[in-house]
């Protein structure tokens, strides 16, 4: 399994190999075709709720993983998505996109995480 992650504003490259975008929102100022993606997978992202809550400071990173990580194992339209992704991580690389500025504390690393435990 070769998992990465990647700003969705990076340029993309050969080693990248599927690039999947994992935010619910698509990012602003991106157009589709300069992305290159091969699929959107929005319902592996947050719900609209749990982003909303944590953008507007009401909890620590440590309390949004917490969160997240049960809507992960328990978010009914979460599963077909989640099983679509650990399908495509099996068969090759897989650069996990996502729009956050912040690069150490987002949704992808914690879904990233998820998947490399669970796949």
């Amino acid at each position: 399994m070769v998992l990465h992650l990647k700003r969705v504003y990076d340029s993309p490259n050969a080693g990248d190999g599927l690039r999947i975008l994992v935010d619910r929102l698509w990012p602003r100022g991106v157009k589709k075709e300069i992305a290159q993606l091969d699929y959107w997978l929005k319902d592996v992202a947050p719900s609209s709720e749990l982003r909303k809550w944590f953008h507007s400071g009401s909890g620590t990173f440590e309390d949004f993983r917490s969160r997240y990580l049960e809507e992960l194992d328990c978010r009914p339209e979460t599963k077909e998505a989640l099983h679509t992704l650990q399908n495509l991580i099996t068969q090759s690389p897989v650069t996990l996109l996502y729009g956050s500025k912040d690069t150490t504390n987002n949704h992808a690393i914690v879904l990233k995480e998820w998947l490399e435990k669970t796949t």
